[in-house]
């Protein structure tokens, strides 16, 4: 007999609050908790709202179906940032054809051919970062010090701008429009904030900057192109598609996508290994033998095992996107039960990251997992750290080599220690999960000149 709606289990919670102490906790452990208790269908209550959950092994596999594609929309999730920014449309917040249009216009530039012949050019960019911002004898507050090296490498391989002026401003624009209009854990008066407004309209000044930039650029004699002529190029062919409105949103995408989800991920990982020193030596042991191997290529990527490993171990044990947030379609059923169309839907792709059916010892920190001869992760609906469907991040090739390569070098050139007050990873939940902006490393000694 098939379920019915009714039937789905209601997460037990605090009076008129419901879960979201725990949500804005640990949100990755507190879907675990929920999925072992409840099953693959919950539902979760927080402040004035009611979230139908779908988690499990089974939840990526269904995402990427023709069912799962067709059961799930973006629209609502996104809409407040689109009016935000006065816009028609953005990547993320569009379904169906026009989302794969709009995707193929971006693919080249976010993906990991844009790296093509510039993993040295990518070095420098880290050492300028390092040399200014990692000195010998200072202490370093790690997460800020990441974004503005985030910035500096997304902005010099996909914009070909470096707007580290606008860091503070990018940070402080997406932390209000997440809370505020994404995940609604905040009110939207929020929005009215002298602070945000100013950064909001800084944000909106990089943008049109860039465009100006574009048009008055000349080819370059190298042929080499950036998300930004792709950008520019699909709306000058087709305004329908990317309208005049939507660029702004569309050329700072980049940076709102990336100063965060990264720089957070690149901090846990620098607790992570520095509080391994077993995974710390091997580390260094295969990037000083590729930095002093000659040009960087593809090869030299490959040959940093250890730190590739200690990249994917901490997008699975931190992961940033917890869960995507959808809206059911239509009415449709997942493992047994219906759910309606228009309901808020968290799929929590990330809960098998933390199932010893799916990575044994899950707590762990075990760079090993993803050898050839384990490969935890390739056991079908185990590891998202990316999500899964027709959303899964455009820029995942470009984000695993930007951290592998980042952590290398850091490592490489520095000797960094942990202060007592943060032997212990202390974290944030909201809007995206990551360290503490107090998280802080001493830089006790430089390990190899640039």
């Amino acid at each position: 007999m098939t379920a019915t709606v009714d039937t789905i289990p209601v997460v037990p919670g605090a009076p008129v609050v419901g879960s979201v102490a725990e949500l804005a906790t640990d949100p990755a452990a507190f879907f675990v908790r929920c999925y072992t208790e409840h099953g693959p269908v919950f539902r979760v209550r927080a402040l004035r709202r009611t979230l139908t959950v779908l988690a499990g092994p089974e939840l990526a596999r269904w995402m990427g179906s023709r069912e799962g594609r067709e059961s799930l929309r973006s629209a609502e999730v996104w809409q407040g940032l689109v009016d935000e920014y006065g816009a028609t449309r953005t990547l993320t917040g569009v379904d169906g054809p026009e989302h794969r249009r709009l995707r193929e216009v971006m693919r080249r530039g976010y993906s990991r051919e844009a790296l093509d012949g510039r993993l040295d050019e990518l070095v420098a960019i880290t050492d300028e970062c390092l040399d200014r911002a990692w000195r010998p004898g200072s202490s370093v507050p790690v997460v800020e010090a990441l974004q503005f090296l985030v910035t500096s490498q997304l902005g010099t391989v996909l914009t070909g701008t470096v707007p580290t002026q606008y860091v503070r401003d990018i940070r402080t624009t997406i932390l209000y429009i997440l809370n505020a209009l994404v995940t609604r854990q905040r009110p939207e008066v929020i929005l009215r904030s002298p602070v945000y407004r100013r950064s909001r309209a800084r944000v909106q000044e990089l943008g049109e900057e860039m465009i100006r930039a574009h048009r008055a650029r000349e080819p370059r004699p190298d042929g080499r192109r950036t998300l930004v002529d792709d950008i520019m190029d699909a709306h000058d062919a087709d305004p329908d598609l990317l309208a005049a409105n939507d660029l702004v949103l569309a050329l700072t995408g980049p940076y709102v996508a990336g100063l965060d989800t990264v720089a957070n991920t690149l901090g846990c990982l620098v607790h992570a290994v520095l509080a391994h020193p077993d995974v710390l030596a091997r580390i260094r042991a295969e990037a000083d033998d590729v930095f002093a191997s000659g040009p960087l290529t593809e090869d030299s990527l490959e040959r940093l095992t250890a730190t590739n490993g200690a990249v994917m171990e901490t997008m699975r044990l931190y992961p940033i996107a917890v869960a995507q947030p959808r809206v059911a379609n239509r009415d449709f059923t997942y493992e047994g039960h219906v759910i309606r169309e228009g309901e808020p839907v968290y799929c929590a792709i990330t809960v098998p990251h933390f199932l010893p059916e799916m990575f044994p010892d899950p707590l762990r920190f075990d760079v090993d997992r993803y050898t050839p001869e384990r490969r935890e992760h390739a056991t079908p609906g185990a590891y998202a750290p990316f999500g899964k469907g027709p959303h899964t991040c455009l820029g995942k090739g470009i984000a695993d080599v930007l951290m592998t390569l980042t952590a290398a070098r850091l490592f490489h050139r520095l000797d960094l220690a942990l202060g007592p007050r943060d032997a212990t990873l202390r974290r944030r939940a909201a809007p995206t999960p990551g360290p503490v902006a107090s998280f802080r490393v001493r830089v006790t000694r430089e390990r190899r000149p640039r």
